[in-house]
């Protein structure tokens, strides 16, 4: 499939959440809350639906299949309350077999439970939480476009700042697609669990400030 082949770009449904999720458990089969499994994904996902401060975009093929998603957040700390207290119950239920399996998910799920967003950096504005595109896209610049038009439609809700983390080791590509995309790194930390982690940070110009 070559972007050609792809329609415009619009926000997250209802409708989009078990595509986004089956999408997402493709994309990163190894990271933490794909191992959580796909009915965690899909509670994850359906927190940004219709949520007031949620930015998000989708993209198709010309059938409508869902190839590309990036969702993120204006007001972190805000939106993770809301989706706890929305969703927590059904975020629980659908972790209760994937932390059984391995109680080291447990712990980072207890952890995760008090995420509001934060990282020991200097970071600030809107949050990105997650991008991942088809494997049939990937590699034609519509992640670029992706994380670009979220970016654009942050700024329109008069935010000038954004941020997101990512793995450090063992991941340069995924690094390299953000230095690229206009992302700075603002430096590392390392998790309770030893996971050293990358957060970068973009900030408007005075031109597109409101």
């Amino acid at each position: 499939m070559t972007t050609s082949h792809l329609v415009g770009s619009d926000e997250l449904t209802a409708a989009d959440v078990p595509a986004a999720a089956a999408l997402h458990a493709r994309a990163f089969p190894r990271f933490f809350l794909s191992c959580l499994g796909e009915p965690f994904l899909r509670e994850f996902y359906a927190g940004f639906v219709d949520d007031p401060d949620a930015v998000t975009v989708v993209s198709r093929a010309a059938d409508g299949t869902l190839v590309g998603v990036v969702v993120g957040t204006t007001t972190p700390d805000g939106f993770f309350r809301r989706l706890l207290r929305r969703r927590g119950a059904r975020l629980a239920r659908a972790a209760v077999r994937p932390a059984l399996r391995d109680p080291r998910a447990a712990l980072r799920l207890l952890r995760g439970v008090a995420y509001r967003g934060e990282v020991p950096l200097a970071a600030r504005g809107a949050l990105l939480s997650s991008i991942c595109v088809g494997p049939a896209v990937a590699h034609a610049g519509h992640g670029r476009r992706l994380i670009d038009q979220w970016w654009r439609a942050v700024r329109q809700r008069g935010v000038d700042a954004a941020y997101l983390t990512t793995d450090a080791d063992d991941n340069d590509r995924v690094n390299r697609f953000y230095r690229r995309a206009g992302w700075t790194l603002l430096g590392a930390y390392t998790t309770p669990e030893g996971r050293r982690m990358h957060c970068y940070g973009i900030c408007a110009g005075p031109e597109h400030r409101q």
